[in-house]
């Protein structure tokens, strides 16, 4: 199975990640101990507030021009 999908702003790919999470049945606990980043973290990514690096990534982004489309694959698969 996979997830199409396009993220704008920071907003976009936390709710992304979010319902990727939630799809599979996942607490952010469990995610975040399968990925190896604090639980905090991910809290803070889902809720769109993400580290300034990634702003100034989508900042430049748009600023560009630029949007980004990809394909989220099922953990797993090959």
């Amino acid at each position: 199975m996979s997830t199409r999908f396009a993220f704008f702003s920071a907003e976009d790919l936390g709710r992304t990640i979010a319902e990727g999470r939630r799809t599979r049945g996942l607490s952010q606990q469990q995610l975040a101990d399968a990925v190896g980043v604090d639980r905090t973290y991910l809290s803070r990514l889902e809720q769109g507030r993400p580290s300034i690096q990634l702003e100034h990534f989508f900042d430049l982004l748009r600023y560009l021009g630029i949007t980004i489309e990809g394909k989220m694959d099922n953990p797993g698969s090959t």
